[in-house]
């Protein structure tokens, strides 16, 4: 019993020292962007050595990778978007007005913890290859997000008639995209509700019957 307490606080010591890293690294990140941040200004932030960071982390574009992911889902639980239950709630919506509603709720939660580091990803992928490829992955996943939500639009008989599915996830992809949220919400002030009616009005003008 003894043992297995010594190994379940081991377990939580080593995820509170990741999580400070990577928090770190994201606050580094977004105040100096990615060339500006260096492995040792993210080990003084932390409080713990450098060569705590590459053991907890690895370098900068895995922190970056770690600090973008647990953005996107918002935790750093083992649980992939897919399976969270605000998804899950979306897909088992039959009506295709709630369906647009609820992922317009999710995809504006979503921008606001990506928008941030949205634009060191695209700045640090021109240089660093290991970058460039967590960006075609995102970019890549955004788009699979989309269709999933598009599809299933189409499935509860909501899309606009002589809409294909294609061309509407082509959309729904461009309505997910961070940079809005930062130019509307960080930059101009709007509340968060009216980030979101706006999404929503624009998915449903654009998606809907």
């Amino acid at each position: 019993m003894a043992r297995q307490y010594r190994s379940t606080l081991r377990g939580e010591q080593v995820r509170a020292t990741r999580r400070a890293v990577v928090a770190a690294a994201r606050d580094l990140f977004v105040e100096r962007g990615f060339a500006g941040t260096t492995i040792d200004a993210v080990a003084m932030r932390a409080g713990v050595s450098r060569k705590t960071v590459f053991n907890a982390v690895g370098g900068k574009a895995a922190l970056l990778k770690v600090a973008w992911d647990w953005a996107l889902v918002g935790d750093d639980a083992p649980i992939a978007l897919a399976d969270r239950p605000a998804i899950r709630g979306m897909l088992e919506e039959s009506d295709a007005r709630s369906v647009v509603d609820r992922w317009a709720e999710l995809v504006c939660e979503i921008a606001a913890r990506l928008a941030p580091l949205y634009g060191v990803l695209q700045a640090a992928a021109q240089v660093d290859p290991d970058v460039a490829e967590l960006h075609t992955t995102s970019e890549r996943n955004r788009l699979g997000g989309a269709r999933t939500f598009v599809e299933h639009v189409a499935e509860v008989g909501g899309l606009r008639h002589g809409l294909d599915v294609d061309r509407a996830t082509e959309v729904a992809a461009v309505l997910m995209d961070p940079m809005p949220y930062q130019r509307l919400v960080t930059e101009a002030h709007w509340s968060m509700e009216e980030y979101v009616a706006l999404i929503a009005r624009m998915a449903g003008a654009a998606l809907l019957r």
